[in-house]
């Protein structure tokens, strides 16, 4: 029998972000969406909260943030883990411009507010062919807007020293999916492509017409590519 599956949310989002992948999996597999990472300031403080709530052996799928956090678990407990799963993310330490950009965000995030963050953040990271659905925006919107600056201050600061998790992919033994959008600008197809080539046995999904945002851009598809995976 398929070990539970966790599915762990990005920078800002919530369990939400994966209703899509749980409500469609549901019946089929034992699925958690984790509520979110408001709490912590650092990727291996999220990845204990994670190990310390987990069964001793399960699947585990993340996005975005959700997937360092992933990998932050392989560094440090891989043998919990049954499959890996890892969407819209990287697994090389922040870039030296990086600081700056994400001060910029933090700064509106401070002087204006989340909405203000959300209205320049989601165009970054969201195909533009739904930049003008309103209910798909909306939906987002309210989610980023759940979170505080003080949340979003914390996690970029864990992700700005987040570690180099390229060491640790040669020593991935479970089966593993790497996945993005082909438009993702924020974590590009080049990068998956190359933590693909450095697992052993890894698929490698891109998903068209897809942005960053892919378990709600292209909900059916990420679905599809997680039940083949889990199977």
């Amino acid at each position: 029998m398929t070990a539970p599956l966790i599915l762990l949310p990005g920078l800002l989002c919530d369990a939400t972000v994966w209703t899509p992948q749980k409500d469609a999996l549901r019946g089929e597999f034992e699925v958690a969406a984790w509520l979110h990472f408001y709490g912590h300031d650092s990727l291996g403080g999220m990845a204990r909260e994670v190990l310390k709530a987990a069964p001793s052996r399960f699947a585990l799928a993340g996005h975005s943030m959700g997937g360092r956090v992933a990998l932050e678990i392989m560094r440090t407990a891989p043998e919990r883990v049954e499959r890996l799963a890892l969407f819209d993310t990287t697994a090389t330490p922040a870039t030296p411009d990086e600081p700056e950009k994400r001060r910029e965000l933090i700064e509106l995030a401070r002087t204006e507010g989340m909405p203000a963050l959300t209205a320049r953040w989601l165009p970054m990271i969201v195909h533009p062919s739904r930049l003008n659905q309103p209910d798909f925006m909306s939906a987002l919107t309210a989610m980023i807007c759940r979170a505080t600056p003080e949340i979003y201050v914390r996690q970029v600061q864990a992700l700005l020293n987040r570690p180099d998790y390229r060491p640790t992919l040669p020593q991935i033994a479970c089966p593993t999916l790497v996945a993005c959008g082909r438009d993702d600008l924020w974590s590009p197809v080049a990068p998956h492509q190359e933590i693909a080539a450095a697992i052993p046995d890894a698929k490698l999904g891109v998903i068209d017409n897809c942005a960053h945002m892919a378990t709600v851009e292209a909900p059916a598809e990420v679905t599809g590519l997680l039940r083949d995976w889990l199977r």
